[in-house]
């Protein structure tokens, strides 16, 4: 994985969607740099049984997504 395409997103409280529509989460949460590029609030990182983003790229410790938006997903190929 090539690390300089790769931001970490803070506060996934592994509902790994950092787009929640609660305003008194109690952790700060960052938001999805997809959304903020399009000025909405509709990709979400993973939805169990429904999706996962085409630019997540994991999980690391602790409660930190991996994003690589808007580049090329690194791990595309280890689908």
């Amino acid at each position: 994985m090539d690390d300089n395409k790769i931001i970490k997103l803070d506060g996934a409280n592994m509902d790994i969607d950092l787009t929640s529509n609660e305003k008194n989460i109690s952790w700060q949460q960052d938001k999805c740099p997809w959304n903020k590029a399009e000025g909405t609030n509709e990709h979400k990182c993973a939805v169990k049984d429904v999706s996962i983003c085409p630019y997540f790229c994991g999980i690391e410790y602790q409660d930190n997504v991996l994003c690589c938006y808007p580049n090329e997903n690194p791990n595309k190929e280890n689908e």
